[in-house]
């Protein structure tokens, strides 16, 4: 199996009679203080973005937290995890911005400031934190590092709350629950941030899921700090509690064991013994299963099939100019659309045991009468779509590009359309998954129709992955990638997210580009795509 995906999905594996590097994988907690207010009505609204270092001594973007609205001291809950190579030296950036729009471009947003870093350095104060002092507009940057643990459960859990204590003075409180676990530094980091439920003192807050990996770290007994918040608008948020638990407590469910009084400290010291607590959160109901990984169903037999749809519009310029992202430089080097069909190619074909790819092309008009075409084999063959590897591919684009006329609209949905008619066969049958890829320059002119195509393919087993190449700006595309919330259109919603979305130009910063880097982001999501779909329709695994 290929390392890099068995790395993702079961680090550390022990493999006898074989040899590996010293890595382990860790994950990073960030957290700021002090940061400057860019924003006028409000305060700032930040981000942190995590660079590593390339082989090209350029700067490659990792990964980014979640936006943070209105606060000068944020703690993210979303955590960066990367593999520790205790034999190299591995340079990070954590650079935070100010986010005042949903353009995905960093030079659209105010910097707010940055500091560089080893991953070594961040390791090695494990045990007390690492902080430094931001460089740019000030403020203050703290992480703490955990080496993660292979665990394959996940727990379900939903909990309510009474008598909460009133906060808003013309009002009830509008309160929110954080989930933190404790850590080798007698700190806590956030792992879960619930929904803000408005004007209720007793609030009933939606069902969580984590892995509990992330929960805990696969410990049962780790203190998990649970503190009970009141929203306000301007970032001020109140504190009206908290108290302490351990998941080995929680796993015993609904009894009078998983009741807790929510303490304010201050108030518990002001009021001594009058005070009895700020309210009681309940544990409703819980449940912890043990979920296959994506290694555990390739083992059983489960194969990835791999498509490829290249766009073929005008506006990717003149394949002859050098301007062109279709241009095919003399002195060899890859052009956007080869980079992204050979580093995500030379994965996938690893778990295609007989690496023969349906290729497509859109968006062109084809031989031999010109007419316009949305779908069409990119070998020109009228018989068969299928190239023999990654070697076949490129061949197979090369014919395309000096055979066809570039032209438009950039329609999604056929190519789509097509690839979800074969994964429909396999709608019962967990022995074939579906992964299409679709390289494309330009904002979608058929939106809502690939939105509807989507949905329908979400009950399929089917992932799309979309790598957006030269230099537009592709906010609307993050609509189609519902990390946060399932994709809908009209009356009609996801089954589950099965699209990934990423920019290939976060990737050739400096003239340079890292492959292992792109190929991390654009398949980082298939994995728990298809054990989704798997669980979805209650596949197990073949022995």
């Amino acid at each position: 199996l290929d390392s890099f995906l068995q790395e993702i999905m079961n680090p550390g594996i022990f493999q006898p009679g074989l040899a590996a590097l010293p890595t382990s994988t860790v994950e990073l907690s960030i957290r700021c203080e002090n940061l400057a207010d860019t924003d006028i009505l409000s305060k700032s609204d930040p981000v942190c973005v995590l660079f590593i270092k390339g082989k090209a001594n350029n700067w490659l973007e990792f990964g980014r937290t979640e936006r943070i609205s209105d606060t000068l001291s944020p703690s993210w809950h979303k955590k960066f995890v990367m593999d520790y190579k205790f034999e190299e030296r591995q340079l990070l950036k954590f650079a935070i911005y100010d986010v005042d729009s949903e353009s995905s471009r960093l030079d659209s947003h105010d910097f707010l400031g940055s500091t560089e870093v080893s991953l070594g350095e961040i390791v090695a104060v494990q045990s007390k934190g690492f902080s430094k002092k931001l460089i740019g507009k000030g403020g203050m940057i703290h992480v703490i590092s955990e080496e993660l643990l292979g665990n394959k459960e996940t727990v379900t859990f939903n909990f309510c709350a009474k008598n909460l204590d009133k906060k808003d003075f013309f009002g009830k409180s509008d309160p929110y629950l954080e989930i933190s676990r404790s850590t080798e530094c007698n700190q806590y980091v956030i792992v879960h941030r619930t929904e803000v439920v408005k004007s209720n003192l007793n609030p009933q807050w939606k069902q969580i899921k984590l892995e509990v990996r992330t929960l805990c770290n696969g410990d049962y007994h780790r203190d998990l700090k649970f503190s009970v918040y009141d929203w306000d608008m301007g970032g001020g948020h109140d504190y009206i509690g908290s108290f302490h638990t351990t998941l080995n407590r929680l796993k015993s469910g609904r009894n009078s064991e998983n009741i807790y009084e929510c303490i304010e400290e201050e108030k518990q010291k002001k009021k001594g013994a009058k005070y009895k607590n700020s309210g009681t959160v309940i544990l409703n109901d819980i449940s912890i299963e043990a979920v296959p990984s994506f290694l555990d169903y390739i083992q059983g037999g489960t194969q990835v099939n791999f498509t490829v749809a290249v766009d073929f519009t005008g506006s990717n310029g003149n394949p002859k100019n050098p301007s062109s992202l279709h241009y095919q430089d003399p002195t060899g080097r890859p052009n956007q659309y080869v980079t992204a069909i050979t580093s995500v190619g030379e994965i996938i074909q690893d778990y295609d045991s007989d690496k023969m790819f349906p290729a497509l092309g859109f968006g062109a008009r084809i031989p031999p009468t010109g007419e316009v075409s949305h779908e069409f084999f990119l070998n020109l063959s009228t018989e068969s779509p299928f190239c023999q590897g990654i070697d076949g591919l490129l061949s197979a684009y090369y014919n395309s590009l000096y055979n066809v006329q570039l032209y438009g609209p950039t329609n999604f949905s056929p190519v789509i359309n097509h690839v979800a008619q074969f994964a429909s066969a396999y709608e019962s049958d967990p022995s074939n998954y579906f992964v299409l890829l679709i390289i494309t320059d330009g904002i979608i002119t058929d939106l809502e129709e690939t939105k509807r195509s989507i949905i329908k393919a979400s009950k399929l087993p089917l992932s799309i992955i979309i790598v957006g190449v030269g230099e537009e700006d592709f906010s609307a595309m993050d609509a189609l990638d519902s990390d946060d919330r399932l994709l809908s259109c009209g009356g009609l919603v996801a089954a589950r997210d099965i699209v990934q979305f990423v920019e290939l130009r976060k990737f050739l910063q400096g003239g340079g580009w890292s492959k292992e880097l792109l190929a991390r982001a654009v398949l980082a999501e298939i994995p728990a795509q298809l054990s989704g779909w798997m669980k979805l329709k209650s596949f197990q695994p073949r022995k």
